[in-house]
């Protein structure tokens, strides 16, 4: 059976209710049609149909009727970037709102045209409609819009240049969150904390405030909100003389597809300091780690080889391996802790990082090989059997398909 297009379906519903005959039916399905055709990207249309629903819902008539259809329009507005038009209708929605005594209806109204007037530089507005929507967003009903209006409340408090003000409000947002179990609104109160923290000086509070936000950002979730994190983590490190740590996380930022502009040109920014290294930062970074972290930041790190070009994947694998003779005593644990970090990749990327890695590891002397072979393999016997019998299986198949099966069997 062909999938019904909601559309179409709700429009052939408005024809048999004619405004005429069954003006709040038909007010209803334009109320409804409004929000399918907005979430459609057809603006135009939707706020047709929503002009019809506030028509029929008269004010005086059927105000809280006519105050939700004020959001959606005003929501169709915003989206349209008529800024003006739409804080009007979040203000005349909270009025009527008020009138009739609905807090959350009035805190999340006042919530939208906070967001209006942010967008619009009106900071002082925003954080006013943010401190009242916070008051009338009952964290016990809502605590994922209490959660939001308190982390927008911190985020307008920074832009007004207030930042240890916004701190506070801040860290409440981040429990208030949790509490929720909102994880990206966590992520983003992190995030806006971090900043915060940066601008009054404490930048090791800083980091632990963007490691939060870069937690609850996975990389393949919540790819925009990890290279936001990731990047302002990187100026943080950097802040701190920790180039290669900031040089990492910059090259991690500015790999995430579809990275957002700002973020690629202040990580561009970062790697241009004289004190980064086109690459090479991996290892160097843990040298200052405790070996229990390696696994992660391993696997951090090969998630941003898995977007790389099979070439660039192949230079990233030989600075790898130019690295490992320098740290004779920590090769087993190397070994171990890139395994583990394969195991977690996906079977396709597993794949690829792999041959990547004995492709590069092809273009080095015996010596070379053999070590790394066998410190590999040894690595391997650390595994469980299904793992180890996993690891065994990809590396001797690609050693096998590039001349390599003498080191692999």
């Amino acid at each position: 059976m062909a999938d019904v297009d909601p559309i179409s379906e709700l429009e052939r519903t408005l024809a048999g209710y004619p405004q005429e005959r069954y003006p709040l039916r038909h007010a209803a399905a334009q109320l409804h049609l409004g929000v399918l055709l907005t979430n459609a990207g057809r603006l135009d249309e939707a706020t047709v149909a929503l002009g019809v629903a506030l028509s029929l819902f008269e004010p005086h008539r059927y105000p809280v009727e006519h105050a939700k259809a004020l959001v959606t329009l005003g929501a169709t507005l915003r989206g349209a970037g008529r800024a003006e038009e739409a804080a009007s209708r979040f203000q005349s929605a909270a009025d009527l709102f008020r009138r009739a005594h609905l807090d959350l209806e009035e805190g999340a109204a006042l919530f939208n045209l906070g967001l209006v007037e942010t967008e619009t530089g009106e900071h002082d507005r925003a954080v006013q409609c943010f401190t009242r929507a916070r008051e009338l967003l009952d964290e016990k009903r809502v605590p994922a819009q209490a959660a939001a209006a308190t982390r927008e409340l911190g985020g307008a408090l920074l832009l007004l240049g207030r930042p240890e003000d916004a701190g506070s409000i801040l860290t409440q947002a981040i429990v208030i969150a949790e509490r929720a179990e909102d994880i990206s609104g966590k992520g983003a109160a992190a995030n806006a904390l971090g900043l915060a923290l940066l601008a009054t000086g404490r930048t090791p509070e800083a980091i632990e405030a963007f490691e939060t936000a870069v937690g609850a950002s996975p990389r393949r979730v919540r790819p925009e909100g990890y290279a936001i994190a990731r990047c302002n983590l990187a100026l943080a490190y950097l802040r701190q003389g920790r180039a290669e740590r900031a040089g990492l996380c910059a090259r991690q930022a500015a790999a995430v597809p579809g990275a957002p502009a700002a973020v690629v040109g202040q990580a561009s920014a970062i790697l241009a300091d004289p004190q980064s290294r086109p690459r090479g930062d991996l290892l160097s970074v843990l040298d200052d780690e405790p070996v229990e972290m390696w696994l992660r930041i391993i696997g951090e790190d090969l998630m941003r080889w898995t977007d790389l070009g099979a070439s660039e994947r192949r230079a990233e694998a030989s600075t790898w391996f130019d690295g490992l003779p320098d740290r004779p005593a920590a090769e087993g644990d190397l070994a171990e802790a890139l395994l583990g970090a394969l195991l977690e990749l996906p079977p396709d990327e597993l794949a690829a990082v792999t041959r990547s890695l004995l492709e590069a590891l092809d273009q080095r002397g015996d010596d070379d090989k053999e070590r790394f072979a066998s410190a590999t393999s040894r690595a391997m016997a650390r595994f469980p059997i299904p793992q180890w019998t996993r690891l065994r299986a990809t590396f001797s198949g690609i050693g096998a398909e590039i001349g390599q099966g003498e080191l692999w069997k």
